[in-house]
């Protein structure tokens, strides 16, 4: 609209605090995006924003989210939409006095079909949603009102009178996946993730490390025994767990899943695994290395390298891998640590990308579950994690999670970094290493989060794709942000769905 602290800005007056209003209070809340095109308005293109293109237009989006050249705008609301499920939109605008309400077959556009004229397909915003399911979570009712902006309250009024009721299909899918418990999430997500092991890589691996717990869990060794049958070939020699040649950190990560079956099984073999990646900490001379190879001055070496060293050093007594890993830590800290307590990605740029702040705390909450309180490398490694943390919590955003770059409120909410952060600080808080009294409420928040970005049949929402380092922050901002199914995704999700699970099981049992 052309004066939305008008037209939006007046009907939230209205409606909060009129008496005319007190009514409708009751029976719903009303929330509001106040401009579309917010560069292009404030630029005073009208529809055209900065980028050429025309975000009002053009639902549902075309491109990619959310970097798409033309129209992010349009990708971002739309998915806001979806995952917010509201159980009405009223698109306001410019133009002659109407009202348009799209005539489709949700029963609860009916009441709403005496009010204007039909809405077609391909007519912006409040015709699509109806039409279509944004972010996957179901159709959404809307209708299009244009006018004089002064006239909003009381045509909403009109509107909210009009017999229509919720909830939307899209809240109706919402508040399913909000009613799940975290083991029938956590049993949905083992049917899509961690049935396989190509390559010995972290996400792969992961998933399955999330299987093994699920198992034990509800007491199922299927889980167990079919993450050995899929490691077998690793195990009869079949096939190398190191590469030839190829040192990457996504590989020395990849163990946690020999490491995690060793303490499980007890079998002297999967130590050994282990121990393939964790050999790499030392040169040709037998000396341990300045850090581990394949940290490529990522942030998220501190995850790929520490939690398989000090996994070796606990599962073998051998206190050198444990040394190595606060070497590393360290190493990787003097790199990317920002002067906020956030990590740079790289050296390169020092936007503190969402992933790349998860790994970190991941990969030291790992290690300290692993750490003996007596171990000299503890006391560092846990003040590094308990101030990474102390840094991070000031991003969460009102709705529990993080966002893509953790100090940018305007990127999109990324999943896989929430699952990071959170699967840390339950671990932190079970183990007694955080307070629970402070970091509680911080799950609290990020929990419902996480469920609504997990579908039953465990595709996902807004998972970063795979990112290395980036030149600049337009590069982070735009990296695509995965709906659907995602190996990556799943894996984080079934680590911190378990995570969940034990907590609130050892909450039962005290």
């Amino acid at each position: 609209a052309a004066n939305p602290e008008v037209s939006v800005g007046a009907t939230l007056e209205w409606f909060y605090k009129s008496r005319e209003a007190v009514g409708f209070r009751k029976r719903f809340l009303l929330s509001a995006v106040p401009v579309v095109n917010p560069d292009g308005w404030s630029a005073g293109r009208g529809d055209s924003n900065l980028s050429g293109g025309i975000p009002a237009k053009t639902f549902p989006p075309n491109g990619t989210a959310y970097g798409d050249p033309k129209n992010p705008e349009a990708h971002y609301l739309w998915r806001w939409i979806g995952i917010s499920a509201p159980d009405l939109v009223i698109e306001i605008g410019d133009g002659s006095s109407s009202l348009s309400v799209p005539r489709t077959g949700l029963d609860a556009m009916r009441p709403l079909f005496k009010l204007g004229p039909d809405l077609k397909s391909g007519e912006g915003l409040a015709a699509a949603l109806p039409r279509h399911s944004p972010c996957d979570t179901g159709p959404v009712p809307a209708l299009r009102l244009r006018g004089d902006p002064r006239q909003v309250p009381a045509r909403l009024a009109k509107i909210l009178e009009s017999g229509f009721t919720g909830p939307s299909p899209a809240r109706r899918e919402l508040q399913q996946r909000l009613d799940r418990t975290p083991i029938q999430i956590a049993g949905q997500l083992a049917r899509r993730y961690g049935h396989q092991l190509g390559t010995v890589a972290y996400i792969p691996a992961l998933a399955l490390v999330g299987r093994v717990r699920l198992g034990k869990l509800i007491d199922d060794p299927t889980h167990l025994a079919d993450v050995e049958r899929i490691v077998r070939p690793y195990v009869e020699g079949k096939k190398p767990t190191v590469p030839p040649g190829r040192i990457f950190g996504s590989n020395h990560s990849g163990h946690l899943v020999f490491s995690e079956l060793a303490r499980v099984t007890g079998k002297p073999i999967y130590r050994k695994l282990a121990k393939n990646a964790a050999d790499l900490a030392f040169d040709k001379r037998g000396q341990l290395r300045e850090a581990m190879p394949g940290h490529v001055e990522m942030s998220d070496s501190v995850f790929m390298a520490c939690p398989i060293l000090v996994e070796t050093g606990a599962l073998t007594g051998n206190r050198q891998y444990t040394r190595m890993a606060l070497r590393h830590m360290t190493f990787m800290l003097r790199t990317n640590l920002r002067s906020d307590g956030l990590h740079a990605h790289s050296p390169l740029d020092p936007a503190p990308w969402g992933r790349g702040n998860g790994f970190p705390a991941l990969g030291l909450a790992w290690c300290l579950s692993h750490l003996p309180k007596s171990a000299p490398e503890r006391k560092p490694i846990l003040a590094a994690h308990r101030a990474h943390l102390a840094a991070l919590v000031k991003h969460q955003d009102p709705t529990g999670t993080w966002h893509q770059v953790v100090n940018h409120p305007g990127s999109y909410r990324e999943f896989t970094s929430t699952c990071m952060i959170t699967y840390s600080i339950i671990r932190g808080i079970r183990r007694g290493w955080l307070d629970r009294k402070r970091f509680g409420p911080v799950v609290d928040r990020a929990w419902p989060a996480i469920k609504s970005r997990i579908a039953a049949d465990a595709t996902l929402v807004d998972v970063c794709t795979g990112t290395g380092k980036q030149k600049d922050l337009r590069a982070y901002l735009d990296r695509p942000a995965i709906l659907g199914a995602d190996d990556r995704g799943g894996a984080m999700a079934l680590l911190v769905t378990t995570e969940m699970a034990a907590w609130q099981r050892d909450q039962k049992t005290r």
